[in-house]
């Protein structure tokens, strides 16, 4: 996986995790966020993504789940709902990236390696 690979998921995990998290907190904890503070919460999710998919994206399944924790650890720190909100939280734009990413991967955007599909 290249470094533009990285910029790549960290950009559409930011975005697609910023509006994830913060239509997510509306939706599953019925509170009030602020778009800055989603996208905070999404930029911590992205960055560590990112490190994570550089160091181990190209290992299937590990790949992928270490992004997960990523996330909910992320959401968990800066959202006070506790661990099952966080991994609901967490989940929901993990999920909204995989598949964003998966578009771009099929399209020869990014690298499907990523995501922690082998290449062939």
């Amino acid at each position: 996986m290249t470094a533009l690979d990285t910029i790549v998921i960290t950009a559409v995990s930011l975005l697609v995790g910023g509006i994830g998290i913060f239509a997510g907190v509306r939706l599953v904890v019925d509170d009030a966020i602020r778009p800055e503070t989603a996208f905070l919460m999404a930029a911590a999710g992205a960055v560590a993504w990112g490190a994570v998919s550089f160091s181990v994206g190209r290992v299937p399944i590990v790949g992928p789940l270490s992004a997960l924790v990523a996330w909910i650890v992320a959401v968990a720190l800066q959202h006070p709902g506790g661990w099952a909100t966080a991994a609901v939280l967490g989940f929901v734009p993990w999920f909204a990236a995989v598949v964003a990413l998966y578009a771009l991967g099929t399209l020869d955007v990014v690298s499907l390696s990523a995501l922690g599909i082998p290449e062939i």
